[in-house]
């Protein structure tokens, strides 16, 4: 559950009663939609709201004495608030988390002084003081919104989820197993980038992970239980036993790891070390982790982890990591996303089947290559998000969309599914003009807003939102249009009235 330290805002000069039902109101919504809300009570301040410097202390006390469950706070203003101790308040509290202001709306029959909010105003006055105080803030997409309409509600669940990812980024732990694959340049990163950001990168041999697994006898009730679990997740019908139970150990061991090291997520190698010296592909183990939302990414790209796993926690929903593979047909807003593949079951609508790796089986051997999942996406809205350290540069940047997983016919191997994506050229031409990885993480949810805020405005990531430069450049287009109308009806006036000033030829 998502905690948010709630602040009421409140100014004498206007009704102090609307406080009293605002604080209600907003707590009540907040409860219905599954967050947990800690605010002054009216026993703390006049009807548990923020006025007076004093007011300040006791709402900043009551947040930092619940920092470890508050992620993040919600500033409301029933009416103009004091802006002064709203930014009093989050300076003396001090919980770098993320801010979301809320306004109340007036009603044009409720303009009297009893009942004249002047949120609208009050607003503007405390987001000044917030920014003039070095406070980060996000708002809501209305000036001023009713907390119990639905478009509020949605705006709260994406808040939450902004607090998930921030939260969730600035203590992350991932596990590396097994160096980078020798061809693999694509995958370079700066771990000293990403622990300057807060995600630390434990990193393991995978000889250490082979040795454990050895070392496991195929009758072991550890084993014989994750055996038992793998047949439940996945058809294993044309799988030999000898490839199962091998898989069951890695995954035994696998799971040890990221429990005694507390892992929030794993990146493998798998080409072609697995296949060649443990006898098995390593993917239906990192798709169970995967599916339980402990992201497992292949080919040790730590980077593309940071992407699933940021949508994991926006979403609530498992990633997946792609390539952007080939294109469909001459349609140039389709591609062909693919991979070997890892993906989490329900991405595949829980229809894949476990079989061998048509691309490796021919270098290391069919028998070695068990293990994949098969099968198509399942047609749904989603996003993708990739996330990359430009080490010259010391940052770390990103790029997010959305798109739709279709129903288009292919037939191939591997885990796959045809996505469309708006202005798809532009977003290629962008990838490949920055030098960006051809994986790319993507999850069954449109969360690409949620990320971009998480990344630009808390973490300060630099990161280009392809649906937002789609919609600049679909309005600049639109003015360019009707430009060149205006320009074409005035070319038409002239070149009438040039016509009739020459008068009919003799």
């Amino acid at each position: 559950m998502t905690t948010l330290g709630v602040l009421i805002g409140n100014r004498g000069f206007f009704p102090s009663e609307l406080c009293e039902q605002g604080r209600k109101t907003i707590l009540a919504v907040l409860k219905e939609e599954g967050f947990e809300a800690i605010a002054l009570s009216p026993k703390d301040t006049k009807y548990g709201s923020v006025e007076s410097f004093a007011d300040s202390k006791k709402c900043a006390a009551l947040f930092k004495a619940n920092q470890e469950k508050i992620d993040g706070i919600l500033v409301t203003l029933p009416n103009f608030g004091d802006e002064r101790g709203i930014a009093d308040t989050l300076r003396l509290a001090g919980l770098q988390v993320p801010v979301l202001v809320h306004a109340f709306p007036d009603e044009p029959g409720r303009m009297t002084i009893e009942h004249r909010r002047d949120s609208f105003c009050g607003k503007m006055s405390a987001c000044n003081n917030l920014a003039q105080y070095g406070i980060r803030y996000s708002l809501t997409s209305q000036h001023t919104m009713d907390p119990e309409s639905a478009a509020f509600r949605e705006e709260l669940r994406d808040f939450g989820g902004v607090c998930r990812v921030v939260k969730s980024m600035k203590k992350a732990r991932f596990g590396q197993i097994g160096a980078r694959p020798a061809a693999f340049l694509t995958v370079r990163y700066s771990e000293k980038l990403l622990e300057h950001a807060g995600i630390s990168v434990e990193s393991l041999d995978l000889s250490d992970i082979f040795g454990r697994a050895w070392n496991l006898k195929d009758k072991d009730s550890t084993v014989l239980s994750k055996l038992d679990e793998i047949k439940d997740y996945i058809k294993t019908t044309k799988i030999p036993r000898e490839a199962l139970t091998r898989m069951a150990k890695f995954a035994v061991v696998l799971d040890q790891y990221v429990k005694e090291h507390e892992l929030d997520g794993t990146a493998i190698q798998c080409w072609t070390s697995m296949e060649e010296y443990f006898g098995v592909m390593p993917c239906t183990a990192m798709s169970m982790l995967s599916n339980a939302l402990c992201p497992s990414a292949c080919e040790t790209d730590v980077t593309g982890l940071v992407g699933m796993y940021a949508m994991v926690q926006a979403s609530g929903k498992p990633s997946g990591l792609v390539d952007w593979n080939n294109n469909y047909a001459d349609d140039p807003d389709k591609c062909v996303l693919f991979h070997c593949s890892n993906f989490p079951q329900d991405l595949f609508g829980r229809k894949a089947v476990m079989d061998y790796n048509e691309i490796l089986a021919g270098t290391v051997g069919r028998e070695n290559t068990f293990g994949t999942l098969a099968g198509k996406l399942k047609p749904t809205d989603f996003t993708y998000c990739r996330v990359s350290t430009d080490d010259r540069a010391g940052r770390i940047r990103a790029y997010v969309g959305e798109g739709e997983i279709t129903k288009d016919p292919l037939t191939t191997f591997g885990g796959y599914g045809v996505a469309r994506i708006p202005q798809l050229q532009g977003l290629l031409r962008y990838i490949c003009a920055n030098g960006f990885e051809h994986h790319v993480a993507i999850n069954p949810a449109r969360v690409a807003a949620v990320v971009e805020e998480a990344f630009t405005r808390y973490l300060g990531w630099d990161v280009y939102n392809h649906d937002r430069e789609l919609a600049i450049h679909d309005r600049e287009r639109a003015v360019g249009d009707r430009e060149r109308a205006v320009r074409d009806h005035d070319r038409g006036v002239r070149n009438r009235e040039r016509a009739g000033a020459a008068g009919p030829r003799a």
